[in-house]
């Protein structure tokens, strides 16, 4: 290797580092989080009875909280997006619910099409699932149901076809689907499931 392109290597490698951490900078600056203490604005309830109330262990005193009690699923929509690869997180509480006493994380929603990642308090699963008029699981863990009336944390990440899912810090799911490749992100109950939700984030994930 000549002198020059040892110089040329060397400024080359200089200047990625230095980039790099405004690169760590960018991403965490693209994270939205989402404030229930404040009203719903921009949210799409595509079902459901979608509101925002006080709810006992809420991070700010009010959650969103869904009280349909007969659609076969409940969906909202957040604003923003689409995100073709989200790291999305939130924390959930099933009040009540005697069919389904759920929470889940909808992504890359799409003209009615979603992945769906969810907990219910009254099974012993977690579940992956997409919906295409129609909802068909994907994969699933066995796992402790988690309790009803207390907080839970869901986090799902979707890098290109690798779709992962965490409960309560736990990785349960890790999986690869391409049905759906890019949308917004939302929440979801099922049935007569009455659900809050807290402290949702979304960080669109940097490809290097």
């Amino acid at each position: 290797m000549t002198d020059l392109s040892r110089r040329q290597l060397m400024t080359a490698t200089a200047m990625l580092g230095a980039c790099l951490p405004f690169a760590r900078l960018w991403a965490a600056e693209s994270m939205v989080r989402f404030d229930f203490a404040q009203p719903l604005e921009g949210w799409e309830a595509v079902t459901g009875k979608w509101g925002i109330e006080e709810v006992p262990g809420a991070s700010k005193g009010k959650a969103l909280v869904q009280r349909a009690t007969n659609n076969d699923f409940n969906v909202i929509v957040a604003p923003g997006g689409p995100y073709s690869d989200p790291d999305v997180s939130v924390r959930f509480k099933p009040i009540s619910g005697e069919e389904d006493a759920s929470g889940g994380i909808v992504f890359r929603f799409s003209e009615g099409r979603y992945y769906v990642v969810r907990a219910n308090a009254l099974e012993n699963n977690f579940n992956f699932y997409y919906y295409d008029r129609g909802r068909r699981q994907i994969s699933g863990a066995q796992v402790k149901a988690p309790a009803l009336g207390q907080w839970h944390t869901l986090r799902i990440t979707a890098e290109q076809d690798r779709i992962k899912g965490w409960l309560n810090g736990q990785l349960l799911i890790d999986q690869r689907d391409r049905r759906f490749s890019s949308g917004r992100v939302g929440l979801w109950t099922k049935a007569d499931s009455v659900t809050a939700f807290d402290e949702l984030t979304i960080t669109p994930i940097s490809r290097s």
